[in-house]
């Protein structure tokens, strides 16, 4: 994983696989599969001495709990220059407040201050509209990310999830402005799930921002954990208990049987097959990392 290379177009040298960390932590709504502090630490140590940089969470993650582990063990690994933080805001762990969440300037600035104490640092290298909400103007967006870039919070500014004509206009806008541009965007993509290499992945080419693939083995159908059985999956794992509101098509166990096939001829795991299809395929350009979450 020593290979680095420069998100969008910036100059900031990220690693081909960025660690996601929304499983780090057992409280909120990605409680069920969470991982503890200590659980956590191996994972994170694996990945930072395997020469990964790129580390991903949001305030959202396990009710802030992600961002309050993560924030204590880099504060123990002694490494916080050597990473790549990157958090994200839109959603709110207080639905009982309406400027708790979404992506007005108000939310936006709390959002990252609160972040901030979180993690235990004084700034974000990278930080993330994480869900478009609708109805904040992206002029509003854009014109608050640059603020905060001049106030020393946060170094360069992305989008995950949004549509390709919002991406457009918000860095056409900054561009225009000589705001703060956008350097990456984060959106699902794996072997499963394709659909953003004919319109997005030609857009972030042309609009100068990185490519950065969230959910690689499509939230672990991809993984080989799971096996054709009569209730629809069986293995460990949500998409294994015959409760999920999950369900695998036809066209998902082909690709799945696809896969297995090619792992075997190699030798690999079906997931690292999957990964690595995620950052040398189609939908790859040469500045994409894969979010492995």
């Amino acid at each position: 994983m020593n290979d680095y290379y420069l998100l969008g177009r910036s100059g900031l040298r990220v690693s081909r696989l960025a660690l996601g960390t929304m499983n780090f932590g057992v409280d909120g709504f990605h409680a069920a599969y969470g991982k503890t502090e200590e659980e956590s630490e191996p994972i994170f140590r694996r990945y930072v001495e395997a020469g990964g940089n790129f580390i991903d969470t949001a305030d959202f993650y396990t009710a802030g709990q992600s961002e309050r582990i993560l924030g204590a063990l880099i504060a123990k690994a002694g490494n916080r220059e050597r990473l790549v933080l990157t958090s994200k805001f839109t959603n709110t762990i207080d639905p009982t407040d309406p400027n708790a969440s979404g992506n007005g300037r108000k939310h936006m600035v709390r959002a990252l201050e609160e972040s901030l104490r979180r993690l235990g640092t004084d700034h974000l290298d990278l930080y993330l509209l994480h869900t478009w909400d609708r109805i904040a103007p992206v002029e509003e967006v854009v014109q608050t990310f640059d603020d905060l870039v001049r106030a020393g919070k946060m170094r360069y500014a992305g989008l995950s999830d949004v549509p390709a004509w919002y991406a457009t206009r918000a860095q056409s806008y900054a561009e225009a402005h000589g705001m703060t541009p956008m350097v990456t965007i984060q959106l699902p993509y794996s072997l499963k799930n394709r659909v953003i290499e004919p319109e997005f992945v030609p857009m972030a080419q042309a609009m100068g921002m990185g490519v950065t693939g969230w959910s690689p083995m499509s939230g672990g159908l991809l993984s080989g954990k799971y096996k054709r059985a009569a209730t629809g999956a069986a293995g460990e794992g949500r998409l294994g208990n015959p409760d999920s509101p999950v369900s695998i098509t036809e066209h998902d166990w082909r690709v799945i049987d696809g896969l297995d096939s090619v792992a075997a001829d190699l030798g690999r795991p079906m997931s690292q097959v999957a990964i690595n299809w995620v950052v040398t395929g189609p939908a790859s350009p040469r500045w994409s990392s894969a979010r492995a979450a």
